[in-house]
């Protein structure tokens, strides 16, 4: 088969797939007498000699899926046993969604490359803490900051106030990510 062909082939079932098909994968639609008549290090030089750009894609979902892990893992550290298994339903349903969202959007402001040097703090804040995770880029600063307030408007009882703030304002605004009612009572503090 003509090297064209191959490369175009290659091409275009990584647009159509969109990373779902690997080079290498491309390589099985060769046929066994193709491949058996060159090596092993001809087939790499030549997925190696493709134009084709690293999957920016692939390491955007790696990074997210880490992230997100982390995200709901931080989150419930932070809840603790007594706030968690009251507002953890309504957290999954309508805060983690929007969680996932912002986080998506820091990703896509960063190359592929520069997403593993992303990295998520380890301990979410405590007591009277709003502190959830932050995310710091590769110079060790904050990019963007993912905490809880709780708010008691009058007559109304308690609510946890989720929110992000992003370096852009030197993390000024607040922006929204949703509420969750408490209850009329004081809740107990973070990470009790």
């Amino acid at each position: 088969m003509p090297a064209w062909l191959r490369k175009s082939l290659v091409v275009m079932i990584s647009i159509v797939s969109f990373g779902m098909v690997s080079p290498a994968q491309a390589n099985g639609f060769l046929t066994t007498t193709e491949r058996s008549e060159k090596s092993t290090a001809a087939e790499t030089s030549f997925i190696d000699s493709l134009d084709v750009p690293i999957d920016e894609e692939a390491e955007r979902d790696t990074f997210m899926h880490r992230a997100m892990r982390e995200a709901e893992l931080q989150s419930f550290q932070k809840f603790g046993t007594k706030i968690g298994p009251v507002i953890e339903d309504e957290f999954r349903q309508t805060i983690l969604p929007n969680i996932e969202k912002a986080i998506e959007m820091v990703a896509l402001q960063y190359p592929g490359e520069k997403l593993n040097s992303l990295r998520i703090t380890e301990m979410p804040g405590g007591g009277e803490s709003e502190k959830i995770f932050h995310i710091i880029g590769d110079s060790g600063k904050d990019i963007i900051r993912f905490h809880v307030r709780r708010d008691q408007p009058p007559k109304d009882g308690f609510w946890f106030n989720f929110h992000y703030h992003t370096y852009h304002d030197n993390f000024q605004t607040h922006y929204e990510l949703g509420k969750i009612f408490w209850a009329k009572n004081t809740p107990p503090k973070w990470r009790s």
